[in-house]
């Protein structure tokens, strides 16, 4: 899952996109409302983290924009006041949670974990093809009929997994896994998806993720696919 936060506090934004992306989630980290909103706009995020006191747009406009132009990705506020009036006008202007500095960084987690479960309500929540099925609400892979056989994976090898299963049968390129796994400032090599995608072949089995030449990777179900 891809989250965004939007806080001008550097050390602190960047000290929570370390532990979010220590939990499997690729972060995109930004300093100011304007940038935020772009960001926002341009890519597909499954929760963002908005701090209200920020350069150029705050972030109750930035929650309006979004909420006007019909964007309904989950919005969990952050700021440094204790109002009960502010806490209010940010509920107000859309978002879906508020929590105030200072915060526990465990309870920042779950209440991110807490509006992306409410955000699959109804849906879904569990991933299969054919055997395999994908548990993202426990982070919980299994092989087999009974499901029996559970595969133990890394918060990113999980990520990756996590979203090849959530296309199944389609053909999904290494850019498209990058731009959702891992954020937009990374910088290394574009070679890592094919590091991760050997290393769920070795745990999951090499007929689970079908290589299609000069296009990407495709999850498929092992009893129909070939390495």
């Amino acid at each position: 899952m891809r989250l965004l936060i939007v806080e001008d506090e550097r050390r602190l934004a960047l000290s929570l996109a370390k532990g979010l992306t220590a939990e499997g989630f690729a972060v995109d980290v930004v300093h100011d409302g304007a940038e935020g909103l772009h960001q926002a706009t341009e890519n597909d995020y499954d929760l963002i983290v908005l701090d209200i006191m920020l350069p150029g747009m705050n972030g109750y406009r930035v929650c309006a924009a979004l909420r006007a132009a019909g964007d309904e990705t989950p919005v969990l506020m952050l700021t440094a006041k204790d109002g009960e009036y502010d806490e209010a006008e940010g509920l107000d202007t859309g978002a879906d949670d508020y929590l105030t500095k200072p915060f526990s960084y465990v309870v920042l987690l779950a209440r991110i974990r807490a509006l992306l479960r409410r955000r699959t309500r109804g849906a879904q929540p569990v991933l299969r093809v054919g055997a395999l099925t994908v548990e993202p609400a426990v982070r919980r892979v299994t092989v087999g009929e009974d499901a029996a056989d559970e595969v133990e994976l890394t918060a990113k090898e999980f990520a990756v997994l996590e979203y090849l299963a959530g296309r199944a049968g389609e053909v999904v390129s290494k850019s498209e896994i990058l731009a959702h796994v891992w954020d937009f400032a990374y910088e290394g090599d574009a070679n890592i998806v094919e590091v991760y995608i050997s290393a769920l072949r070795r745990k999951l089995g090499a007929g689970w993720i079908v290589t299609v030449r000069g296009a990407g990777y495709r999850l498929t179900d092992a009893g129909r696919g070939r390495a």
